[in-house]
């Protein structure tokens, strides 16, 4: 039995000290972006190795130390039992991380075109919102210079106030108007009320595009 166990252990750090090398090499040749981009990715069950990312070599340690653990429970003649558990549990690690070594690149593949269909669902929601809003012609005619963008703001900025001020002076007709022509003048009311809301859709839209506008400016900044 105790040759067993200890064959058992020098197996398993040779095991490791290959594995080691392996992951190394692995974690080496990731690029900055890759690193970045598999950042916040869990790539094992939270049962084997609490780990994040694209590098293995958090999983290294944590082996490492599942097999001290191991060889404490060997020295303290605990149950076979439980020595096989930490034996099988130890096993699983290495098969994990060995399988990780060949997915990192389709880890990689998956997360990048994840991004690229968010990235385009974005466009096309701003696309048909943008349609759907009936302001396309602002991006047509006044969004090619900071000039242009802001001077079309500032007169929807004052047709909105110009709108509130008349719904103003209508509501307050409203109070002393008479029965006959009160209808009319709700009417009035309501439709002065959805060309302000108009006005004021216009108002974010074009804000909107004044960030879309700056971003790389702001960017170069930095």
């Amino acid at each position: 039995m105790v040759v067993n166990t200890q064959q058992l252990m020098v197996m398993l750090k040779n095991q490791l000290k290959a594995l080691e090398q392996e992951v190394l090499q692995h974690d080496n040749r990731l690029a900055p972006p890759q690193r970045k981009l598999l950042l916040e990715t869990e790539r094992f069950n939270h049962s084997l190795f609490i780990q994040h990312g694209a590098q293995l070599g958090p999983c290294i340690e944590q082996i490492r130390s599942s097999i001290m653990q191991l060889e404490k429970q060997i020295k303290l003649k605990l149950a076979p039992q439980t020595i096989a558990l930490s034996c099988e549990r130890i096993q699983d690690r290495f098969t994990a991380v060995k399988r990780a070594l060949l997915t990192t690149s389709i880890d990689i593949k998956s997360k990048t075109q994840q991004r690229a269909s968010s990235r385009a669902r974005f466009v096309q929601r701003q696309n048909q919102s943008h349609q759907a809003s009936g302001f396309e012609w602002i991006a047509n005619n006044v969004m090619q210079n900071s000039h242009e963008i802001y001077a079309e703001l500032n007169k929807h900025l004052n047709w909105a106030k110009k709108f509130e001020q008349k719904i103003e002076e209508m509501e307050s007709k409203l109070e002393n108007c008479h029965s006959a022509d009160k209808i009319q003048l709700q009417n009035d009311i309501l439709l002065m009320h959805r060309r302000l809301g108009k006005c004021r859709q216009a108002i974010s839209y074009i804000e909107d595009r004044i960030q879309i506008f700056e971003r790389p400016y702001q960017s170069n900044n930095r």
